[in-house]
């Protein structure tokens, strides 16, 4: 508009000059309009309105010599054009800047409102074709190369994936802008057929530092300095966009995670809330949450695209053994492991290796963990890499996971205690002591098996066991034998402080009591947690963890929920103990020690059914002293009393091992004789006879009468068996012997 103003008024002011019959002032107006024209459009618009004007002059000017109107118009054209040409050049990259602004303006807002980068990539090359670039397309690093996102302008001609060697690859790889002016110099260009391109421009797009996608453009013509400069200002404003959205749909995930953890209370919850999350924000098909249970990671709950999974019950049930696969090896290192093909991994477990593509194999951190005794994994059937952003929003999502499960399991400890209190307080002994043990193998982290050592006098005696044989019931150590073995400061042992001994650096079985070297698997112990029961000063019972896989399976963890175990558990143990002592008062007779007729009433009870259950005999003996009413009435009950204890003693000293004695009342005795027959207990009944016959006092003489019966031959049940014996030894007594002959 400004030159057309400029122009207009040099052409009325020369024409005005010549109405006005000024002709000599004319020239200067035309210089003006020359000059004008010259400036704005160069040199070659200068020279051709110059010699309009010099043709304009003299034809209204015949008379004046054309030299000097040639000259001064020549040298208005060159001075013109040199001022101007620094304008121009301004002018065009006013010009340009304003054209590369607008697409970017234009182009950011549309990408701003797109919810995802995926959706962003897909739409990039529309965007810039929209704004004058019609060869554009998109490429992501992928498993093996780069994989087409989205193309517009040129035909990809079926080409779907490039190899890493080509210019896209290369600006991939080293994530700097590459531009080819002539791409028939290049050999990393990639040529298609039917395709006349020039130059190639690769732009690399970032998030979060990492170079997630390549925008390559391509032309059949140079791009210019400013091109060049505008389109890596764009892709630059895209990386940021990118990394922000990135980062905004990180702390939404994050903020949905923890308000979703929250509200629940269980590991199980915890689970399958954090997975479902997981699934949708990573865009991944499978996740599973493995524990360590042991020597075993076992799976507690699987999704898929559909949502939650029924777990196979090899998972549940035996899971993964020690060492092999990808869960035991974050578990020994507690770092992820990023597999782009789970097939090219040498820890893969043989059975899944063909059915996964990419995976990952994170460690859920809790904040009293040593060790990653929870691992997450996750898997698709396709190979996929794994972006930064990605790894990052898990390591996050992970922590979040390991701060719910933490709370959870502490609530998880604390009910498990108060229900073990409950049962166990209402169970037998024996029955208590497994019950405290499968407990604490259970909750202290790293445990595989365990015994129980409860204190009986001035000895320890094994209680209980899980993962050793029942002949470990059999053995009994003194406090210093057990001391040694704990390995630790008098100070820790009478305060109930728990220790670890690890095959690693010790020698468990320098340290071990003799008897345990094949009963206890001291062999195959590869580490030990040892926990001394105090209650009010006293060590009341040992309890001992084990795990007979790792060496370094118990952490600080392990010890906190040892000390955390400690103190109800004692409680608890002085109660059974408490509890066992008065049943033991009131299932023993007093004067004579052995166990009486209510005792061997239950007893009686469970060796049949274990008769039954196992198919094995059962016999029993009822025995009644001859004659000890006389030395009552002769002697004194003093002297009678002192006659039972010394039978009861000589019944003792003759008993086999397994075989149980017991005083009814009065002068009257029995004994259940386990996997014996009626021969067998003929026999036994004879040498009771025989030893009680000896027994000598102040002009007096014990003889005994004694009757048998036996399961299954002559009856099936209590009652049966108890009548017959009962019978055959008023027979006996009856006829004046020690025991009739048996049938057959």
């Amino acid at each position: 508009m400004r030159v057309a103003i400029i122009l207009l008024g040099s052409l009325l002011g020369f024409v005005a000059v010549h109405l006005l019959r000024l002709g000599e002032y004319g020239l200067p107006w035309l210089m003006i309009a020359v000059a004008t024209l010259a400036s704005v459009y160069g040199l070659r618009w200068g020279l051709l309105a110059g010699a309009v004007a010099l043709g304009l002059e003299l034809w209204l000017e015949p008379s004046h010599s054309p030299a000097w109107p040639a000259v001064l118009l020549l040298l208005s054209v060159f001075i013109a054009n040199l001022v101007g040409r620094d304008l121009r050049r301004i002018y065009r990259r006013q010009k340009e800047a304003s054209a590369q602004l607008s697409l970017l303006v234009a182009a950011l807002e549309e990408l701003s409102s797109l919810p995802s980068r995926t959706s962003i990539l897909e739409a990039l090359p529309g965007l810039l074709g929209k704004y004058g670039e019609g060869h554009v397309s998109v490429w992501q690093p992928a498993p093996g190369g780069l994989r087409l996102v989205s193309a517009v302008g040129l035909e990809t001609a079926g080409i779907e994936q490039l190899p890493e060697s080509g210019v896209v690859g290369r600006c991939a790889r080293e994530g700097r802008v590459l531009h080819i002016e002539d791409v028939r110099r290049d050999t990393s260009y990639i040529a298609v057929p039917g395709r006349d391109i020039l130059s190639e421009l690769a732009l690399p797009l970032w998030e979060r530092g990492q170079v997630v996608a390549v925008v390559n453009l391509e032309r059949t013509s140079h791009f210019n300095r400013r091109e060049l400069e505008g389109f890596e200002h764009f892709t630059k404003a895209v990386s940021s966009g990118l990394t922000q959205l990135s980062e905004r749909r990180e702390l939404q995930f994050l903020n949905q995670l923890s308000t979703s953890l929250d509200s629940t209370s269980t590991p199980l919850g915890v689970a399958e809330r954090a997975l479902a999350l997981i699934l949708q924000a990573l865009e991944t098909e499978r996740a599973m949450l493995w524990i360590q249970q042991g020597s075993r990671m076992v799976a507690l709950v699987e999704f898929g695209p559909e949502g939650k999974l029924e777990l196979e019950e090899s998972l549940k049930t035996e899971g993964i053994p020690f060492g092999q696969g990808l869960v035991w090896q974050v578990y020994a290192t507690g770092r992820p492991i990023y597999a782009t093909e789970y097939t090219q991994t040498p820890q893969a477990v043989a059975e899944y290796r063909q059915q996964f593509g990419g995976v990952v194999v994170h460690p859920i951190p809790l904040p009293t963990a040593g060790r990653s005794r929870i691992v997450l994994s996750l898997a698709q059937t396709a190979p996929r890499l794994w972006s930064e952003a990605e790894q990052d929003t898990l390591a996050a999502a992970c922590r979040t996971i390991g701060l719910a499960l933490d709370g959870v399991l502490a609530m998880q400890q604390r009910d498990l205690l108060i229900g073990l209190t409950r049962e166990a307080a209402e169970a037998p002994a024996q029955a208590a002591y497994q019950k405290i043990l499968e407990a604490a193998v259970r909750l202290v982290p790293g445990a595989e098996a365990g015994s129980l050592l409860v204190r009986d006098g001035a000895t320890f005696r094994f209680r209980a066991a899980v993962g050793f044989g029942q002949e470990l019931m059999k053995l009994s150590f003194s406090e210093a034998e057990q001391f040694r073995w704990y390995a630790g400061p008098l100070k820790d042992w009478n305060r109930g402080e728990p220790r670890i001994l690890s095959a690693q650096k010790d020698n468990l079985a320098d340290l071990s009591s003799e008897g345990l070297e094949q009963l206890g698997r001291m062999n195959e112990i590869k580490t030990n947690l040892a926990l001394p029961v105090v209650y009010r000063g006293e060590v009341l019972a040992l309890l001992y963890l084990d795990n007979l896989h790792d060496e370094s399976a118990f952490a600080q963890d392990s010890l906190e929920v040892a000390r955390f175990f400690a103190a109800p558990i004692a409680a608890l143990l002085h109660e059974v103990r408490y509890r066992g002592l008065l049943e033991q008062a009131a299932l023993t007779d007093a004067l004579t020690g052995l166990a009486n007729r209510r005792a061997f009433d239950l007893r009686l009870g469970e060796e049949l059914e274990r008769s039954q259950r196992y198919g094995h005999p059962l016999s029993l003996l009822v025995m009644d002293l001859s004659g000890f009413k006389r030395i009552n009435d002769t002697l004194g009950h003093a002297k009678g009393d002192e006659v039972l204890a010394k039978v009861a003693e000589v019944l003792k000293r003759h008993k086999r091992d397994g075989d149980s004695l017991y005083r009814w009342g009065g002068d009257e005795f029995a004994a259940i004789l386990p996997h014996t027959d009626l021969e067998g207990a003929t026999c036994a009944a004879g040498r009771y006879a025989a030893a009680i016959a000896e027994i000598q006092g102040e002009g007096f003489e014990v003889k005994v009468n004694i009757g048998a019966a036996a399961y299954p031959a002559e009856s099936g049940e209590h009652d049966g068996l108890l009548q017959l014996a009962d019978h055959r030894m008023y027979e006996a007594k009856n006829q004046g012997v020690a025991i009739i002959a048996m049938p057959g």
